[in-house]
């Protein structure tokens, strides 16, 4: 009696192991076919193939971290509707739910980094300032995760630059200045203010975008915002001999910035990727 009950039990856990065994396979079946969804830009369609190869395997991040991508990808950027939210939540939802298993998953940081940026795009000044932080601080997980990524150092001297850039703007027109005035701010007690809360953040966002350029050489898009920055930093100048000596490093930057963006059209150009890889 107890050999039947031992023979029984073997039979029930073999069963259940062959069960898990095809809940995997047919898991990595609903990947293969969502990719295809993907590639032809039927999101929709696979969300579902995504959700339910989730369902059937949670513990494969792989199936999340694509469920993910394809909720983001039907997010619009600034369209305020209970509907884009959604997207935007879930895909936030989901991107977390692999970090849960795998912290330093660099797609998930990455795209949680990115989510941010752009939802701080579409706010007000405070409430875009805070998105902002949050995207950097995703993007310094990043770092920590990936210390060779140039994205995430670009990002960050981008984050800097975008909330530098308002503050100058709003003071040159305080003091009637044109965009096309060359500078430094008329004001001493002005450039002294913007000095005192921005100066760290610009230096921040030379630095990362150094970092970016010492990865990859020919990184135009990072030198471009170099020259921007350092631009934008010249008006903080103490005197017009000074302004022109920043003006001067921002001119070199944007001529290297089109020399290398030029130089790499003439090359053979990579091609682009995406989700294309299918499910093993």
């Amino acid at each position: 009696m107890r050999k039947a009950t031992l023979i029984g039990a073997a039979l029930a856990g073999a069963l259940m192991l062959m069960g898990t065994g095809c809940a995997k396979l047919k898991s990595r079946d609903d990947i293969n076919k969502g990719i295809a969804m993907y590639r032809a830009a039927r999101y929709p369609d696979a969300v579902e193939l995504f959700k339910e190869a989730v369902s059937l395997d949670p513990e494969n991040t792989n199936a999340r971290e694509y469920l993910a991508t394809a909720y983001m990808m039907q997010w619009i950027p600034g369209a305020d509707s209970p509907g884009n939210t959604e997207f935007a939540n879930k895909a936030r939802a989901e991107f977390q739910g692999v970090l849960e298993k795998n912290p330093n998953e660099t797609v998930a940081l990455a795209s949680l980094a990115s989510l941010a940026y752009n939802e701080a795009q579409s706010l007000l000044p405070d409430k875009k300032v805070q998105k902002l932080d949050e995207s950097a601080d995703w993007n310094r997980k990043v770092i920590q995760a990936d210390p060779k990524n140039k994205e995430a150092y670009y990002t960050l001297g981008v984050i800097a630059q975008n909330k530098y850039y308002p503050a100058m703007m709003t003071a040159r027109v305080n003091l009637r200045m044109k965009p096309e005035d060359p500078g430094p701010l008329k004001d001493k007690k002005v450039r002294d203010a913007l000095r005192a809360q921005y100066a760290s953040v610009i230096e921040d966002g030379v630095q990362n975008l150094q970092k970016a350029i010492d990865i990859d050489k020919d990184y135009d898009d990072a030198m471009a915002y170099m020259n921007l920055l350092i631009r934008e930093r010249a008006d903080l100048a103490e005197t017009p001999d000074a302004y022109k000596k920043e003006i001067e490093v921002a001119d070199n930057w944007l001529q290297k910035a089109l020399d290398t963006k030029k130089a790499k059209a003439e090359r053979q150009p990579a091609g682009a990727g995406g989700i294309v890889q299918e499910a093993k």
